[in-house]
């Protein structure tokens, strides 16, 4: 009897941003036993980091209900699963809540034609992170009404997306699909050094005829690459001695 194969053999990536909040309850344990676990957990991840594509953000002063967040790539779905056990099964693993979480998967889209470029979002399959130092990620949901359109009069509103897109060369976009996958039907992650260059983007892109078939576009997070040694540390610095006056 015949395996089964899949519709397509192009090969694809499986993408998972996952936001972690720490119970305050860490903060209150003796230092040596928060140092043991920030030592696990960063090597924990840095084996992970070998293993799979991620990056490691933080979320502390940038979001009131969570403090970092952990971008995975693989080609397995199974790594996040195994990847989510390792987490759990730490020592900071335990004071550890999942505070959101998107999956999602890379494909081609559909409306990209035209105003094409090297690298073009949309064209690729392999999500390749640049070094930009904020990342601002959500989840996002169009109305049913849009996939009753024509085909052709989506391309057109899409074209004038894209093109409004292509005036902010410092924003990079990543798209990911996550129909069937999770609640989301895509999920946007967008990396830059310039957040104002960004909040312009979205705000431009409001206007178009295109956002007005968006149902959900929230929450939004902004996140700012961190090491996750730095990103532990500052959940919880350790008091120095003062110094008299």
């Amino acid at each position: 009897m015949s395996q089964p194969t899949p519709r397509t053999r192009e090969r694809r990536q499986y993408v998972r941003f996952a936001f972690y909040r720490v119970d305050p309850a860490w903060r209150r344990l003796p230092a040596q036993a928060r140092s043991d676990a920030r030592e696990e957990f960063k090597e924990q991840i840095d084996r992970w980091a070998q293993r799979i594509l991620l990056r490691t953000y933080s979320t502390l002063g940038t979001r009131g209900d969570c403090d970092f967040m952990i971008w995975q790539v693989s080609e397995q779905l199974n790594d996040f699963q195994d990847l989510a056990s390792d987490i759990c099964s730490s020592d900071l693993g335990a004071y550890l809540e999942t505070a959101y979480s998107y999956l999602s998967m890379t494909k081609h889209s559909t409306y990209v034609s035209e105003h094409t470029h090297p690298d073009q979002e949309g064209t690729r399959l392999l999500v390749a992170p640049g070094n930009a130092r904020y990342l601002f990620v959500y989840p996002f949901v169009k109305t049913r009404a849009w996939y009753t359109l024509p085909y052709p009069e989506r391309q057109r509103m899409m074209n004038a997306h894209i093109a409004m897109g292509h005036k902010y060369p410092t924003v990079k976009i990543n798209t990911t699909y996550s129909f069937g996958l999770d609640d989301q039907e895509f999920v946007l992650a967008f990396e830059t050094d310039f957040p104002g260059d960004f909040l312009d983007l979205v705000q431009e892109l409001r206007e178009t005829e295109a956002s007005s078939f968006t149902l959900r576009d929230t929450p939004i997070f902004t996140c700012v690459l961190t090491p996750i040694r730095e990103i532990l540390d500052s959940l919880c610095r350790e008091e120095r001695a003062r110094v008299p006056v």
